[in-house]
């Protein structure tokens, strides 16, 4: 026997019985109210625009016209139309010239001011990450209170990527000057609008 085995075995042998996890607390107490405005102020903070919503009977009015004057738009939702196709058949990197991708956030974090985002939304990981401007729209009743309770939402069961945006990329040297879309998406936009 190997001295390896021989410590492997002495730990399989030494092993504590197994217990049953801790019960972790969800942190919400008194928290429930004002979630999306909470969201926003934390959005906001860390750099992020909230669009406003069109009147007139059309909420994407104030998006379609800033559309109208875009290049290379990827639509990945219903409620408004791009002008150019995600083609799953192409490498993640050819989303390098898209100017702006249009997403639908799964669910925002108050806490944080995060939205988050699976392959359902993207389609193409990278479509968060390669395109100029990421505009998200984001149904309000789909805003939790913290990280703990996002955990608890199916799509981490469900989804074999989820991650979570908070603002558009930033970067800031030691001298405390702040450069957003250093690494990824210059703008970081959420229109709220309630899913279809």
């Amino acid at each position: 026997m190997s001295s390896r085995d021989a410590i492997l075995g002495a730990i399989r042998a030494n092993r504590p019985a197994p217990s049953d996890l801790p019960e972790v607390p969800l942190f919400d107490e008194g928290r429930g109210d004002g979630l999306l405005g909470r969201f926003f102020a934390a959005f906001q903070t860390m750099g992020g625009k909230v669009l406003e919503v069109g009147g007139d009977g059309d909420p994407l009015a104030h998006l379609r016209a800033r559309l109208a004057s875009a290049g290379d738009v990827v639509s990945r939702v219903p409620e408004i139309a791009g002008n150019r196709d995600l083609d799953l058949t192409l490498p993640p990197s050819s989303l390098a010239d898209v100017d702006i991708a249009i997403v639908r956030a799964a669910f925002g974090v108050a806490e944080t001011g995060s939205i988050a985002l699976s392959e359902r939304e993207l389609g193409v990981n990278t479509l968060a990450y390669l395109a100029q401007h990421l505009i998200v729209l984001l149904d309000p009743t789909d805003v939790v209170i913290n990280i703990h309770h996002a955990y608890q939402r199916p799509e981490f069961a469900q989804s074999r990527y989820l991650v979570f945006h908070t603002g558009p990329s930033a970067t800031a040297d030691i001298e405390g000057v702040l450069i957003h879309g250093a690494q990824g998406v210059r703008s970081l936009s959420i229109l709220p609008l309630p899913r279809g």
